[in-house]
């Protein structure tokens, strides 16, 4: 009897890493479920099954998990990558909304994904997380970001433990500067340009979505089945 297709869901994959990664996956012949904040979005790199979620919004989380298992029939991977960046000011005056909009985003999202995609995973499965090596450092005005992005580690170090006895791993990746749509909208805020800036990255050059599309198939594959609870930097050797 053949092998079952493997089934994969992708958080934001309507642009930058996430596209990277559906369109990589379905490549090595996974199936492919994919949700964004559209469902026009969710359909770019034509998954096998998309869906509109807010990834903060925990009942919208439960409900498009049912629906990519119903339509897929089980999850083998799921990869954590929506995300949102943007400043936040330590003003006393100034209100908290981008503080909770960030964290609830980055952090809440994928505790909601992996709870809910857990009770169909079976054993042997994988959740692969992305942070940033901005879980690792902090930056000037992105206090959320780098709280968050700081707690989807400890998250992915605690989960690993928690699922281990499945044998399910847990894993996060941590970019550096990768060509997306976000990166340049933080470069744009910080008034420069990729030219001035990968000057000061030993390799010389941003990373490219689909390397982070790679690293994630590795963590996905039998050859990475022993490897749990782990931290993978691609940032062309900054924090080296």
């Amino acid at each position: 009897m053949a092998a079952r297709q493997k089934v994969v869901l992708i958080t934001g994959g309507s642009r930058g890493m996430g596209l990277a990664m559906v369109e990589h996956f379905k490549g090595l012949g996974f199936k492919v479920a994919a949700c964004a904040t559209t469902l026009e979005g969710a359909r770019n790199g034509n998954p096998d099954f998309a869906f509109a979620c807010n990834v903060a919004d925990r009942d919208q989380v439960k409900a498009g998990v049912s629906a990519a298992v119903a339509a897929l029939g089980k999850i083998d991977v799921l990869i954590n990558n929506a995300g949102l960046g943007g400043t936040n000011s330590l003003a006393p005056e100034d209100d908290d909304s981008c503080w909770h909009e960030i964290i609830n985003v980055n952090l809440n999202g994928s505790y909601y994904f992996s709870k809910y995609a857990l009770a169909s995973m079976n054993d042997g499965g994988r959740i692969i997380n992305i942070a940033s090596v901005l879980a690792l450092k902090g930056v000037p005005d992105t206090t959320a970001y780098c709280a968050a992005k700081h707690a989807v580690l400890g998250l992915t170090r605690s989960m690993s433990h928690a699922v281990a006895s499945r044998r399910i791993t847990v894993n996060v990746i941590c970019p550096g500067w990768t060509r997306t749509d976000m990166a340049h909208g933080r470069l744009s805020e910080l008034g420069m340009t990729e030219d001035s800036l990968k000057t000061s990255v030993p390799l010389g050059r941003f990373i490219e979505p689909v390397e982070i599309a790679q690293m994630a198939a590795y963590l996905a594959s039998d050859a990475a089945s022993g490897v749990t609870g782990q931290s993978f930097v691609i940032d062309g050797g900054v924090l080296a």
